[in-house]
């Protein structure tokens, strides 16, 4: 009997569906691998109980992201103030293991991420999608310009370490954390500007003006 004729009745031989779920299983960790990778232990195995309570440990991933961005061709003669609404192109919300609702015990996590990549990080719960952005603008010449709001979005993954004593005054380091280690994402708050299309002079790579610079297209 064919897979093919199997797969209509409904049935699938014991053996295929132990290789698909192998198969499936085998591709989800290798994603989450990719994706998550886990935060580092501790430098040290041992610990001092009496002083030692807890260790926090993340990886962080920064990407510029543009949340809402607005094109706008001055053509001579219409330059100098005008409002302009910028229309939402991405979000961007705080959340801990995928849950928006962020709780104070989340707050050890958010200072050592904003430790590692060097400014300060949103750590309660919050979305760029709350407000609008209508400014208004001053163009002094004619071109073509992008209005934008955009952050620098932190994807990473967090374990907690606790001291556990083994004697006196020894301990080692144990993962508290269920499942080994957790995810996030914040994100540092946003700004708002306007750049113009050059390809002479290119905002800095990695930058979120380069990001909205790159949506005014090519030269």
């Amino acid at each position: 009997m064919s897979i093919t004729a199997v797969r209509r009745r409904g049935v699938l031989p014991a053996a295929l569906l132990l290789c698909a779920g192998l198969t499936a299983a085998g591709v989800v960790g290798a994603e989450r691998a990719h994706a998550d990778p886990a935060p580092p232990p501790p430098p040290t195995t041992s610990c001092d109980p009496a002083t030692d309570s807890s260790y926090y440990s993340v990886t962080a991933v920064v990407t510029p992201v543009v949340t809402d961005f607005l094109a706008v061709n001055v053509g001579d003669g219409t330059t100098g103030q005008r409002t302009e609404t910028l229309s939402q192109v991405s979000t961007v919300s705080t959340t801990v293991d995928k849950s928006v609702e962020i709780s104070a015990s989340a707050g050890p996590v958010f200072v050592k991420v904003e430790a590692k990549v060097g400014f300060s990080v949103s750590n309660t719960t919050s979305s760029t999608s709350t407000s609008t952005v209508s400014t208004t603008w001053n163009f002094a010449r004619a071109g073509y310009y992008g209005l934008y709001r955009g952050t620098r979005r932190v994807d990473g993954t967090y374990a907690k370490y606790v001291c556990a004593q083994t004697g006196p005054a020894t301990g080692v380091w144990i993962n508290a954390q269920r499942g080994g280690y957790g995810t996030y994402t914040t994100y540092e708050t946003p700004e708002i500007g306007t750049v113009t299309r050059n390809c002479a002079a290119p905002e800095p790579a990695g930058t979120v003006r380069r990001a909205a610079q790159d949506r005014l297209g090519t030269c």
